[in-house]
């Protein structure tokens, strides 16, 4: 299979970004593969967790979002590259 990426035209050139990120659930420590979807460096991004949407924002150090009661965090997801 093809690897996907997502693209951030946000910066001057544009960027290229992995399109799953590893997700840490702060409350139990469990760490799933989430799908990454409008992905925007230093900003936000959501995340899908078995079909469920996880907004997220940067805090500064990480994106951080709630979902189900529970506090969800991620680095976001891979550099790949600028074209």
């Amino acid at each position: 299979m093809g690897r996907n990426v997502s693209f951030n035209t946000t910066i001057t050139r544009t960027s290229f970004h992995d399109n799953e990120a590893e997700i840490t659930c702060t409350d139990n420590g469990n760490v799933v593969t989430a799908e990454i979807d409008d992905f925007r460096l230093e900003d936000s991004l959501n995340a899908f967790i078995a079909t469920n949407k996880i907004h997220m924002k940067w805090n500064g150090s990480v994106y951080v979002g709630n979902a189900f009661g529970m506090e969800f965090t991620t680095k976001g997801p891979k550099y790949l590259g600028k074209k």
